[in-house]
């Protein structure tokens, strides 16, 4: 049985980085590292709270929702594709290989390209956002499917059932816990997603910031945002396993 709390083994990396921290702050106090090197705990924290919380706010929110909504878009258009793929093998065929031709691709180099056709609104971000989630989706709700077990299948066949009670009540199912695994790695994926077409044409957003702070030597303010969207990313990541243990908790009893 899977408990989803915490335990000592579940702490010990935060433990070890709490731990490294005066290590940090000495190092740099000892060797006398510039703050444009790498600037010192103290002074990432005293640079984290000299920006008003609205600006934080602000930023946050928009790197968050562009994160949530390409995520978003990225599974609901995976887990459809996974599908067709998994009843036609001739469509697998076609389409697996042009998913990783696309996956392949940088998505830095065709940001330019996505923002001359979606212009420099929201759109291109999201669609940035959605290229980099989009594959691990693909790829692990085809393999969950594609693995369900064969006398399974042919068991459903033999009670008459159809192609989509195949789907919906026997392939997906089983294919939950790879879905998820997923769904885990393409979480953290927006984040990065978001924070690229940040860099790219954006206003607002910890990426923005980020890019915004180095740009002015601000240094210790650009690690304090890059803390913010480690811990981000790390609760989206939190976020996905309690949806998966509160409503999908069988899956996790393996």
């Amino acid at each position: 049985m899977h408990k989803f709390n915490l335990s000592f083994s579940q702490l010990l990396p935060s433990l070890t980085l709490l731990a490294l921290l005066p290590i940090w702050e000495t190092a740099v106090y000892i060797f006398e590292i510039p703050n444009f090197l790498l600037p010192a705990p103290s002074e990432i924290m005293q640079a984290f709270l000299n920006v008003e919380w609205s600006r934080w706010s602000t930023h946050l929110w928009a790197t968050l929702r562009v994160a949530i909504l390409g995520f978003l878009m990225s599974l609901c258009i995976s887990i459809p594709l996974a599908v067709i793929m998994v009843r036609s093998k001739f469509l697998a065929k076609t389409i697996y290989p042009l998913l990783v031709i696309i996956q392949s691709t940088p998505v830095v180099a065709i940001a330019p390209l996505l923002i001359v056709m979606f212009g420099a609104g929201e759109s291109p971000r999201l669609a940035i956002t959605c290229l980099i989630t989009f594959f691990p989706l693909v790829v692990s709700a085809t393999t969950g499917m594609m693995s369900t077990p064969e006398e399974l299948i042919e068991l459903s066949k033999s009670l008459g059932a159809s192609p989509a009670k195949e789907i919906w009540h026997i392939r997906l199912p089983y294919a939950v816990p790879h879905i998820f695994s997923g769904m885990k790695v393409a979480i953290t994926l927006s984040i990065i997603g978001a924070v690229v077409a940040e860099f790219v044409a954006a206003e607002q957003g910890l990426g923005y910031f980020v890019q915004f702070s180095t740009s002015y030597f601000k240094i210790p303010q650009a690690f304090a945002a890059l803390l913010f969207l480690s811990v981000l990313s790390l609760l989206l990541f939190k976020a996905v396993q309690l949806v998966q243990y509160l409503f999908f908790r069988w899956s996790l009893q393996k």
